[in-house]
């Protein structure tokens, strides 16, 4: 069944042509627990599960620990003498500042125009191996890019449909991955191997909740028995409607809607992923002109002051002048509140603090610009 999620009242990325969706290894789980399904960057996920919903998804990955399938996240591996250093010369974020073991968020751009391919997760396994997750809808070009641009030597392998990826996140996900016997004291954005149940995985400090947690990253054949030890542990099953609110809520980007091929890092306030220092990488030239000119339009949060729950493609004004858009908005679980994100002229002169009109469905509704995350966490 697909259908909308009543919280965030949308479905992103949704596909639009009559491709076949492709399935999790954990599917008939999820039919088993209940699950609502969407169709998310060519993919049939569980968007929320029976006896659960949106709210309590969200409300349990805040307070304790919910497991998400993202297994529809990409994954590819480049390897060869010097894949470090080809992988670094591509993408906008500098690998040269952290060691192997470790992991970084960077970006895909293109290299004409600078703007953003993908956001992906780049795992530094060592000088000649990097291991990339990039998103559902964007790993074949992604793919596709780093293929053309590999030097002889260097080899780009697509292995999408070789692991599932399990992230158990919340204040409690330690404590549960610890009593599976699986690692939990390495540090946020590193990774390390193990063995659960006989199944050989990678465990990474890593999220997009804004929580404590973790991403298991385990061969497709094997997912079930991770998944079943983990619901048998007591994690609550948790969909991406809930992933949703609690990433809007970080304020951390979806790309399609926060970052796209027509809007930079340098727009959507991601230049803290860009090694500027560095001598090259995909979309150098156009974003440091960016960068220094200043751009046209910046992503700002914006919290409602009166009832209504906003969401993407509203438009926003100052007094009578419109000023922008809304890319991503919901209903905050957490302070509940209406909570989105915007692209906002910078021309306007819009600071944090002022007030702003987001047109909701013809009524304008007063909204304050704030400085994202919404809400305080500890993810680390």
């Amino acid at each position: 069944m697909l259908t909308t999620c009543k919280v965030t009242g949308k479905l992103p990325l949704m596909s639009t042509d009559t491709t076949p969706l492709l399935r999790s290894p954990l599917h008939e789980r999820h039919l088993a627990l209940g699950a609502k399904f969407a169709a998310f960057g060519g993919w049939e996920m569980p968007l929320e599960y029976a006896g659960g919903g949106v709210l309590r998804e969200h409300a349990a990955v805040r307070e304790g620990a919910g497991v998400f399938d993202v297994s529809h996240l990409g994954k590819a591996r480049v390897s060869g003498p010097g894949a470090a250093d080809f992988v670094n010369s591509c993408l906008t974020n500098d690998l040269g500042r952290i060691a192997p073991g470790k992991a970084q968020y960077t970006l895909c751009c293109d290299d004409a125009t600078g703007g953003v391919v993908d956001d992906l997760i780049a795992y530094l396994v060592g000088p000649d191996e990097v291991f990339l997750i990039p998103n559902a809808a964007n790993t074949a070009e992604v793919v596709r890019r780093l293929v053309a641009a590999a030097p002889d030597g260097i080899t780009v392998t697509g292995q999408h449909r070789d692991y599932a990826v399990l992230a158990v996140q919340g204040p409690q996900s330690a404590e549960i991955v610890k009593a599976l016997g699986l690692p939990v004291e390495h540090e946020y954005m590193s990774f390390s191997t193990a063995v659960l149940d006989g199944v050989e995985l990678i465990v990474c400090r890593t999220g997009y909740t804004g929580e404590h947690g973790y991403e298991l990253v385990v061969p497709w054949d094997d997912a079930t028995r991770v998944w079943d030890a983990l619901v048998a542990a007591g994690v609550r099953p948790c969909g991406l409607g809930a992933r949703d609110t609690l990433r809007t809520e970080m304020g951390y980007p979806l790309h399609g809607q926060e970052l796209s091929l027509e809007i930079t890092p340098v727009q959507a306030r991601s230049g803290w992923a860009v090694g500027w220092s560095k001598p090259a990488f995909w979309g150098r030239d156009a974003l440091l002109a960016e960068k220094a000119e200043g751009p046209r339009r910046a992503l700002r949060g914006l919290e409602l002051t009166g009832r209504g729950i906003p969401r993407g493609h509203m438009q926003v004004y100052a007094g009578d002048t419109l000023v922008g858009e809304t890319t991503s908005g919901t209903f905050s679980p957490t302070k509940k509140v209406g909570i989105a994100l915007a692209l906002l002229d910078t021309a306007a002169g819009l600071a944090e603090g002022d007030l702003v009109e987001v047109d909701i469905r013809g009524r304008r509704t007063e909204a304050k610009i704030v400085k994202p995350p919404f809400v305080q966490t500890s993810v680390r």
